[in-house]
């Protein structure tokens, strides 16, 4: 397994590979042609020399003021390092096919609906986003259709910068109150165009489109969203076609103003850059920036997929300027249709230059796109938001988190007596998410949406009217909100392992899965009195626990099979509780499991004695490290 280097790291070792056109590299073809000339006619290898600590930086930035150099006037441009004024070169077409806005069912990738992680401006509107990544690691081949259709081409896919669905001026023809202004800043690579473009979308405007827009889908379906294939500008044209190995060279700016909208794309020592329209008006209501890299446009029946090989892993940034210095407000959505195979990986941090939001996403990630987890598992065990680790072992309903935006999750915990009567296990989880309520229940096992139970299938999600939509993958339901708040919910014989991510991080929140001030140290109750760690027992059941009960009308677990008596532990229960003999069988599922030493170790031994089963252990071998454990005082 090769190790994930800077990169800075990667550009010093140089010795990389680009593809230069071996023909003209004005791409003017239509799709037909494109799809059906070989790869090998295209492009042969060059090698770059290698760069100096000292040069490096100075091509560094050299990238980053090259992109805020005005252009002299509509058209395509391009720069070399060192020069700081762009040269006017001949701008080639765009393609004649879409890159789509989201829809329907949301993939359990990176992209299509909320399978993503945006930088949303914690004010105003952005008028710059800088994409790049910050490391790859095992990156060596992808390959991907192009317009969706046809064969997989290798190194076919987009780096897409994408605007939010935001209120535009240019919507006011339409009869949909709803229609949204959307603008995507794209760099194409495929077998033969390497190209950097502005594609504009009236998303929902529901009627015939303005002159100069085209239908989509075209006809003879209903017309639905309006878009600009053919831009009065063009495409500029890069100077070769770029490897995936090579995207660690690579950085995508938007730029959006009142006069008129940009592209710049570097690559390496090089820059190039299409200055033109401003069709939506984006300076005046651009909030959120996705970037990634996603497959090579689309369709009327679906979009393309970038899929990378085995053992791929980058490192996402996403940078914006909307006038402050404040750090993003992280956002779990995605606006295109393109997809990737790779999922999310870790939590995206927000971090200078920039401001920006960073994150890992990878073959191996695995979870869906979150901007915090939090997690209640096991007997029963609760990480919070911030990173706080506590046993929690009460029974009876409770609030396990409620956010400003509405999401909200309740827990019920049953008692593990007479065996283990100072533990407990979740039998039931239910949620809010957009504007449907839906419970998972155990006994007996079903999903219960707006109190009517609805059948699933494996690998068939449902999608509600309000956007939420559940999946059953395996023995978890993953419910999730049009916003990208989820509840995932693995049902075992005898427990609910319970997950809990947010869609946008920071947010005010409160219930057991929150802390106070993003302080991981401090707890609070309902009405506000704070709990300190290390943590009093009987606070914390008393009244800690008590006040963020629910009952009656209040609790969403009432469609479930009536829960246990309320309840709380007389003591702590620890691993030291076990016997000699219960913990040697413990320790060894655990460690077969894969846990590491710490806090998930100790929190995977009272869970594989408690529930009696060696599969309990697996789940703290997918947790992180908490921030911070939980101790009485």
């Amino acid at each position: 397994m090769k190790k994930s280097l800077p990169l800075k790291t990667i550009r010093r070792l140089g010795a990389t590979c680009l593809m230069l056109a071996a023909s003209a590299l004005i791409a003017t073809s239509v799709l037909a042609a494109e799809k059906s000339k070989p790869p090998a006619a295209v492009a042969d290898q060059k090698t770059e020399p290698m760069l100096s600590a000292d040069e490096f930086r100075k091509q560094e930035t050299w990238r980053n003021e090259i992109a805020k150099v005005p252009q002299p006037k509509k058209g395509c441009f391009t720069a070399k390092f060192p020069a700081k004024e762009w040269q006017e070169v001949p701008c080639v077409a765009t393609p004649d096919y879409p890159m789509p806005p989201r829809s329907g069912i949301v993939s359990q990738v990176i992209g299509s609906n909320n399978g993503d992680v945006s930088a949303r401006a914690p004010s105003g509107f952005i008028t710059q986003a800088i994409g790049s990544f910050d490391s790859l690691t095992n990156v060596t081949s992808e390959s991907g259709t192009i317009g969706n259709a046809g064969p997989a081409v290798a190194n076919a896919y987009t780096l897409q910068l994408n605007t939010d669905f935001f209120t535009s001026t240019a919507c006011s023809t339409s009869p949909n109150a709803g229609c949204r202004g959307w603008a995507q800043y794209v760099f194409e690579n495929n077998n033969v165009s390497h190209r950097a473009f502005i594609q504009y979308w009236l998303v929902n405007y529901q009627a015939v489109c303005p002159a100069g827009w085209q239908t989509f889908p075209p006809a003879p379906a209903a017309p639905v969203h309006c878009v600009i294939l053919s831009n009065s500008s063009g495409a500029v044209s890069t100077t070769g076609f770029v490897p995936v190995t090579n995207l660690g060279q690579v950085t995508l700016t938007g730029n959006a103003t009142a006069t008129g909208d940009s592209i710049v794309l570097t690559v390496g020592g090089s820059a190039f850059t299409r200055n033109g329209d401003n069709a939506v008006n984006a300076a005046a209501g651009w909030t959120i920036a996705e970037f990634n890299v996603f497959g090579d446009g689309g369709n009327a029946t679906g979009a393309s997929r970038a899929n990378f090989n085995t053992g791929a892993s980058f490192v996402t940034r996403t940078r914006i300027n909307y006038g402050g210095t404040q750090a993003p407000i992280c956002s779990a959505l995605s606006f295109t249709a393109e997809t990737n195979n790779l999922s999310f990986g870790s939590p995206p941090t927000a971090s200078q230059p920039g401001p920006a939001i960073i994150f890992t996403e990878s073959i191996a990630g695995g979870s869906p796109s979150n901007c915090a987890a939090s997690v209640a598992v096991g007997d029963t065990h609760l990480t919070t938001l911030n990173g706080l680790m506590y046993d929690f072992q009460a029974s009876g309903d409770f609030e396990l988190l409620q956010t400003a935006s509405g999401f909200l999750v309740q827990n019920r915990q049953v008692s593990g007596a007479p065996n283990w009567p100072n533990a407990s296990v979740n039998s039931a989880v239910a949620t809010i998410v957009g504007k449907s309520q839906v419970a998972v229940c155990l006994e007996p096992q079903r999903v219960v949406v707006d109190g009517k139970p609805m059948r699933m299938r494996q690998g068939r999600a449902r999608l509600l009217a309000d956007g939420t939509q559940i999946d059953l993958i395996g023995n978890a339901y993953l419910i999730r909100g049009p916003n990208g708040d989820w509840v995932r919910a693995e049902v075992n014989t005898n427990y609910i392992d319970v997950k809990v991510g947010v869609g946008q991080w920071p947010i005010d929140a409160q219930g057991l899965l929150a802390n106070v001030k993003g302080d991981p140290n401090l707890l609070s109750t309902r009405d506000g009195k704070v709990l300190k760690n290390p943590f009093s027992f009987e606070e914390l059941y008393h009244p800690y626990a008590d006040s963020w009960r629910v009952s009656g009308k209040k609790s969403m677990l009432n469609v479930c099979r009536e829960g246990g008596k309320p309840g709380a532990p007389d003591r702590p229960f620890i691993s030291k509780d076990l016997s000699p003999e219960v913990a040697n069988r413990a320790k060894a599922a655990c460690t077969k499991a894969g846990v590491k030493e710490g806090p998930q170790f100790e929190a995977c031994l009272i869970d594989v004695a408690m529930i009696g089963r060696a599969r309990a252990a697996r789940i703290h071998a997918t947790i992180p490290a908490p921030t911070v454990v939980g101790q009485f005082q």
